[in-house]
């Protein structure tokens, strides 16, 4: 009898553990939390096994491999940062991959069963997420519907948010990406309809903030963020914001209430640039690419404040703008651009910040575009306040435009256009002619208020 109840003893103590309960809390998958240690099984054992609900408690976890989640396996997924939860990415590649597989629209019927059911709304909410290896990503997402994003920071990272392949109903919100390597928020030639980036600071990412780059995006809403220094002085140019539609097709853009600046000092900086190639591969030269509003927002040192280059139907209102080092305002090849009243002042507070800033407008080969309600104020370096080059089919009227050097309004070779009710002045002393034609034809310049005469 004793006999067996040693046996008994001894079998119950070689028993093995239970397995860990499938929490969802990281600690309980076997994370340590401590930095040093690699969590990266443990992460992904808590996103495979948790029935969706991931929560990183207060830590540092340190990853070498992407955390995948592949929403078709584990439906709908979440994972939320409890309190200051840091993830190191040491490894290459994306912290965290969200990967879907909606091939629809945004159109409800669209949308197949099993997307509704097992890939709805992926959540990342309260991480923080530090590169720590030159190919390290923040997130990557592809072939998600409603990926959302919150309260996220994204640092030292070669990109922050990447979004690739095809992707619907993106949001992100509260959220800072700062200082990263590559760009900030990129759609990277992604197939992506209805997007919103809002209430977010993007800035120090030397390739760029926001930057859309071929493929095929619309209805992408920026929205009260401040975006500023996304350029790399020995980097090729960017922006803060960029539309780029070379490869692809880009356009239904909003850019409203935010402050977007700096850096004057890289080559080719701009903080708004819409840049929407021709289509020879339809058989056409047609400019397609735009329906942009960019309205509200305050715009300031770099290159170019706002460069728009073959693009169509773009609206400028309502924003101010100052240190433009080449230009406010530069529109090229452009047709169907509005610009409403904007205020372009040298203002003196930042007169030494400006030194050297021509603050112009340019309009270059462009046609049917109007302008109205314009203020320019004191431009420098430049050889007119507003300069028309070469454009057709222009309507300028009620501007004001005061104090520029070079003059205020020059036309060149402007043709079948109409300037009116403007008032052009320069009271200084010594000022030269305050308007100057240079040929063209079929234009009507009348009831402007301008000194000195021509």
């Amino acid at each position: 009898m004793r006999r067996l109840l040693l046996a008994a003893a001894f079998a119950a103590g070689c028993a093995q553990p239970a397995p860990r309960p499938a929490t969802g809390n990281v600690r309980d998958h076997g994370a340590k939390g401590d930095g040093t240690a690699d969590d990266t099984a443990a992460l992904q054992d808590a996103v495979d096994r948790a029935a969706g609900a991931v929560v990183l408690p207060p830590g540092t976890y340190r990853i070498t491999r992407p955390v995948v989640v592949d929403l078709d396996k584990t439906g709908p997924a979440s994972i939320s940062g409890n309190g200051p939860a840091r993830v190191v990415m040491a490894g290459p590649g994306p912290a965290f991959k969200f990967v879907g597989t909606h091939a629809g629209t945004a159109a409800p019927a669209s949308v197949k069963d099993n997307v509704w059911d097992k890939q709805r709304m992926p959540c990342l909410d309260g991480v923080e997420v530090v590169g720590d290896h030159a190919a390290a990503v923040g997130v990557e997402a592809t072939g998600t519907h409603m990926l959302t994003i919150r309260r996220v920071l994204v640092r030292k990272c070669l990109h922050g948010i990447h979004l690739t392949g095809r992707n619907r109903n993106f949001a992100m919100s509260d959220s800072h990406v700062y200082h990263n390597r590559g760009v900030g928020v990129f759609f990277d030639r992604v197939n992506l309809h209805q997007a919103n980036v809002s209430g977010s600071h993007v800035s120090y990412n030397g390739g760029g903030g926001i930057v859309v780059k071929a493929g095929e995006v619309r209805n992408l809403q920026v929205t009260g963020c401040d975006i500023e220094a996304n350029h790399d002085k020995d980097g090729p140019p960017t922006a803060n914001v960029l539309i780029d539609s070379t490869g692809g097709s880009n356009a239904e853009v909003a850019v409203t209430g935010c402050t977007i600046q700096h850096t004057r000092a890289a080559p080719g900086s701009a903080n708004v640039r819409v840049v929407g190639p021709s289509n020879p591969d339809k058989g056409t030269n047609e400019t397609r690419d735009g329906h942009v509003t960019i309205t509200g927002n305050v715009l300031s040192d770099v290159k170019v404040n706002v460069h728009l280059a073959h693009a169509r139907g773009v609206v400028v209102t309502g924003n101010t703008f100052w240190t433009g080092v080449e230009y406010n305002l530069l529109v090229e090849h452009s047709t169907g651009v509005v610009v409403g009243p904007n205020a372009m002042d040298r203002n003196p507070r930042y007169h030494r910040e400006e030194d050297g800033a021509a603050n112009a407008v340019r309009f270059r080969d462009c046609a049917d575009c109007t302008v109205t309600g314009l203020f320019v104020k004191g431009t420098r370096t430049a050889p007119a306040g507003v300069a028309l080059v070469t454009c057709d089919r222009m309507h300028l009227s009620g501007l004001t435009v005061l104090d520029c050097d070079g003059g205020g309004l020059l036309l060149d070779g402007l043709t079948r256009s109409r300037v009116t009710g403007c008032v052009v002045r320069d009271d200084r002393p010594g000022a030269g002619p305050a308007v100057r034609v240079v040929g063209g034809s079929g234009n009507v310049v009348a009831d402007n208020t301008v000194a000195p005469a021509p």
